[in-house]
């Protein structure tokens, strides 16, 4: 029987890791290309900072930062929907912890929480069941939030709401995709990605097949990682051995748990519950046509987002003028580029949604980056 110990157990070991930056280094003197990865998945970010990784490869290999924080990617619009619904008589909000930190316009949910409004972090959505059941007096709503990974889980609350006929239960939907990302990253005509770490958990659930238009349209690599430091340092090298090779391909470097298809089960759950998003606006990124997932229409009964149309506000709102968080999210800008990082803006006291979230690269910057905290 497998463990969760076979999914990391050997994967740390810092004479493997050690002996793949010796191979890196043969194979990237090579080539005199210089090769910039971009990992979309903050999970990559934290695993690259966390255990060193930089300093280990050479000059010619560069770490680009990709939009794959659900939490960073969410504009300050949308968290203003949350507070509003958080603020109307007889609701309870319901949404996933990292959420709660990140400032909107208006303030944070956090400060709303603060002020009074019944805002409840969880961790796992189908407790919103038994908020709603133990509430039947309120409306509650799951601000659910995400890319491919959490989608299934939002699809089986909306299933497990239908069969329990809770009617108190609906749904703000600000779950994203993946690949119309890639698209937007690459179609900015500043972009120097030129390979992809793809995400692992999201693969888990869409198979790494979603992947494949992108080697198709730009000659791009991309390795699909685990995240542990060897499964980076080893698609790292896979990346770089195509380089040499002169060659663009889709390759899974995350088997023991990534297949081509990934999970059927989930994805047809998915399919019956939601349907595409005509454009989402990202934060950093901008609009980007069918991108995001909205609910369809024999479920409309359920969409917070329709019921209170009439007092949600409608306004696209910018972040903070010296925040360079969407520079970061395009692969433009380095964290330590950002002139308020680690002074004006902390875990603590976030300018822009890569620093307040767990998974953001301001964050894994500060929390594991040579920087001085004190400035």
């Amino acid at each position: 029987m497998i463990s969760l110990n076979d999914f990391y157990h050997g994967f740390r070991d810092p004479t493997t890791i050690a002996h793949l930056a010796t191979l890196i280094g043969e194979q990237a003197a090579q080539t005199s290309e210089q090769i910039n990865i971009m990992e979309v998945c903050g999970g990559h970010t934290h695993t690259i900072m966390k255990y060193g990784l930089l300093p280990l490869l050479p000059d010619n290999i560069r770490f680009i930062h990709g939009p794959g924080c659900p939490v960073c990617i969410m504009p300050k619009e949308r968290i203003d929907h949350a507070a509003v619904l958080a603020s109307q008589d007889n609701v309870i909000l319901v949404t996933l912890g990292d959420m709660i930190r990140v400032p909107g316009s208006m303030g944070s949910l956090a400060q709303y929480r603060s002020k009074g409004c019944d805002i409840r972090p969880i961790y796992d959505p189908l407790d919103t069941l038994t908020i709603a059941r133990d509430n039947p007096d309120s409306t509650v709503i799951f601000f659910a939030i995400g890319f491919e990974t959490s989608t299934p889980m939002t699809a089986a609350l909306i299933a497990q709401a239908e069969a329990q006929h809770i009617p108190n239960l609906l749904f703000h939907i600000n779950h994203v995709l993946v690949p119309p990302a890639i698209d937007a990253v690459m179609a900015d005509s500043r972009t120097q990605v030129n390979a992809f770490i793809g995400p692992a958990h999201v693969s888990v659930i869409s198979g790494a097949k979603i992947y494949q238009a992108a080697v198709d349209n730009y000659n791009t690599p991309v390795v699909v990682s685990g995240f542990e430091p060897v499964d980076v340092m080893e698609s790292i090298l896979r990346i770089v051995r195509q380089k040499v090779a002169g060659e663009a391909k889709l390759d899974n470097q995350y088997s023991r748990s990534v297949t081509y298809d990934g999970n059927l089960a989930a994805q047809q759950l998915v399919d019956k519950y939601f349907t595409v998003r005509d454009s989402f606006r990202w934060r950093g990124l901008g609009p980007i046509a069918e991108s995001a997932l909205t609910l369809r229409a024999e479920y409309q009964h359920r969409d917070a987002e329709r019921i209170y149309a009439e007092v949600l506000p409608t306004a696209e709102i910018d972040d903070h003028k010296a925040c360079q968080c969407g520079d970061i999210l395009r692969g433009l800008a380095n964290p330590k580029d950002c002139k308020v990082f680690g002074r004006g803006c902390t875990p603590q006291t976030p300018l822009g949604s890569c620093m307040v979230s767990s998974e953001g690269a301001c964050n894994a910057y500060y929390r594991y980056g040579e920087i001085d905290h004190a400035n």
